[in-house]
């Protein structure tokens, strides 16, 4: 019986260290592939909310690009705020706001839980605040946030 769990944890072992070695050679192919140098790309978008300040958000998913601008174009109307998680540093695309959207976690939607519900410039006056009992993980959904254009890169 031990003789066959070293058989196996030598096969797994090995297993693991093909794994390991193969992965920077999938993606290095991965990356040469036409659709990815897409996928990698950036847009800026424009929301508001009931405040009617302005917030710029990058996003970076070509599936919530796409939502976007058929937001902005209004061929769709699912899913129309922002759910994101905050970064407490300016962005240069974001000047005027402390904070800026994570496009590695900004996301649509319809509803939301109320606990990650704040308004743009409540955001920004309580900053030091988020992350704890306001805007837990610091995960930020504006109810009334509404995407109003797309501006080219900065």
């Amino acid at each position: 019986m031990r003789r066959m769990l070293t058989k196996a944890a030598g096969l797994a072992a090995v297993g693991v260290l093909a794994f390991a070695t193969a992965q920077p050679t999938q993606a290095n192919t991965l990356s040469k592939q036409p659709g990815r140098a897409a996928a990698e790309s950036s847009a800026y978008f424009v929301m508001t909310d009931v405040t009617r300040e302005e917030f710029v958000i990058k996003l970076t998913k070509p599936g919530d690009i796409e939502h976007a601008r058929e937001l902005v174009s209004g061929q769709t109307t699912d899913r129309p705020h922002v759910l994101t998680r905050i970064l407490k540093r300016q962005a240069p695309y974001n000047p005027r706001w402390s904070y800026h959207n994570n496009p590695d976690y900004t996301e649509f939607f319809d509803q939301a839980i109320e606990v990650c519900d704040a308004v743009i410039p409540y955001v920004e006056d309580h900053l030091d605040e988020a992350g704890g009992p306001f805007l837990p993980g610091l995960i930020w959904c504006d109810w009334s946030s509404r995407l109003i254009r797309e501006i080219p890169a900065p």
